[in-house]
């Protein structure tokens, strides 16, 4: 018990220190408990078993959090131990109701007329303190619950997820809580959606076999969502990491191949060696930044690597070199989406080294058309609605006149 706290504690003043040491503080304080987290899996399903053993759920593509109502008190705490209530005020808001004792798992999207919109306009709001009645009304932000860690101030991690499931869904149906099913791009709503409702229920899977599993992951991009969770029903809420109580089962990552144009020295041990790596693709005959990316190569080719950056050195900016185009890398990520924050017009989510491609020159590395070419489908966002709130509400309308 006492490691589960020191995992999530956030230490900054003394009464920090005594509300650790305080066997209570657990259920007294609006601290989350310690995140639970999936491992990847890495080989096919049915090795897991009777898929009636498991609980399907999709992957969002979000930000994981916690919402902690103890002491008269609501805290969104992400999975980072960040404190991030004042950037997403209507969820809180919509909290205060809860009774003390509550602890919901979930995450944060925006979803806007019943649809989700990209982690970029998730990103916008993330990083506004303090938005502004325009920010909420065109990006509202949704808690996505999946699973409920305390009710009436009671610790239900030890508890089976199916019974954690079921109180959820009693507590999403007592309060009206809709579940948000992710329609593939294209596809019509499977029922007319409200505007900005500020807690949701994330859906649980009904497959009969693997292969419907499977089947469901092949349709995740085009949903929004990064893949499949394989939660075991009779398992309780563990701590950090824990290999074989919940899996996430990815989508297959896209791929290009990029040169390295730039790079800055590492950290810890790996200061000294240039290991964070600029990547651009070709644009009209020049190379145009799409990414950084520090993680794929084994040390040996990190020294090797570090040894050609040092001789083909053209620039320097502060701690990073622009180098002469040589290396040709094969980058994996997520997805790719339009950006107006880069000079390319694109940004891609997660990138990460695959290989180094000795078999290949600089010339032959890929375009950003090919990227283009993986950018997901976006639909038009939907219409505001106007007003948020109804005229003569004592609520101020989010969405005012002045705006």
């Amino acid at each position: 018990e006492m490691l589960e706290r020191l995992v999530a504690a956030r230490l900054e003043t003394a009464e920090d220190y005594l509300e650790l040491l305080d066997p209570t503080a657990a259920t007294t304080s609006r601290r989350p408990y310690p995140f639970f987290l999936a491992a990847p899996l890495d080989e096919p399903p049915a090795m897991l078993g009777d898929v009636a053993g498991w609980q399907v759920e999709w992957k969002w593509d979000g930000v994981r959090a916690q919402l902690v109502r103890r002491g008269g008190e609501t805290a969104l705490w992400t999975r980072g131990e960040e404190l991030v209530g004042p950037q997403f005020p209507e969820v809180v808001a919509a909290a205060e109701s809860f009774p003390d004792g509550t602890v919901l798992d979930g995450e944060l999207l925006v979803v806007r007329a019943g649809r989700q919109l990209g982690f970029n306009m998730l990103s916008k709001r993330l990083h506004r303190k303090a938005p502004t009645r325009r920010d909420i009304a065109e990006l509202p932000v949704a808690f996505l619950a999946y699973d409920l860690l305390e009710s009436d101030g009671v610790d239900l991690r030890d508890e089976p997820l199916g019974q954690r499931r079921r109180q959820l869904e009693t507590l999403a149906a007592l309060r009206g809580w809709p579940v948000f099913e992710p329609p593939p791009v294209g596809e019509p709503l499977p029922s007319p959606a409200r505007d900005s409702e500020p807690f949701l229920l994330s859906p649980v899977l009904a497959p009969t076999d693997w292969a419907a599993v499977t089947s469901a992951r092949a349709t995740a991009r085009d949903r929004g969502v990064e893949g499949v969770m394989l939660k075991r029903q009779d398992g309780p809420y563990g701590v950090a990491r824990t290999r074989g109580e919940w899996w996430k089962w990815k989508i297959d990552p896209l791929e290009i191949d990029a040169v390295l144009i730039g790079a800055v020295a590492g950290h810890g041990r790996r200061a000294g060696l240039h290991t964070d790596y600029t990547f651009g693709v070709w644009d009209d005959g020049r190379l145009v930044k799409i990414a950084n990316a520090y993680s794929g190569l084994t040390d040996e080719e990190l020294t090797e690597v570090d040894r050609i950056i040092r001789m083909t050195t053209l620039e320097k900016k502060g701690p990073w070199r622009g180098v002469t185009p040589s290396l040709v890398m094969q980058l994996a990520f997520e997805r790719v989406a339009e950006s107006t924050r880069h000079a390319s017009g694109v940004a891609v989510r997660f990138p990460r080294i695959v290989r180094w491609r000795k078999d290949k020159s600089p010339a032959e590395a890929g375009t950003l058309a090919d990227l283009r070419a993986l950018v997901a489908p976006v639909e038009p966002l939907p219409p505001l609605p106007r007003p948020i709130t109804p005229p003569g509400d004592r609520q101020t309308r989010l969405w005012g006149e002045d705006e």
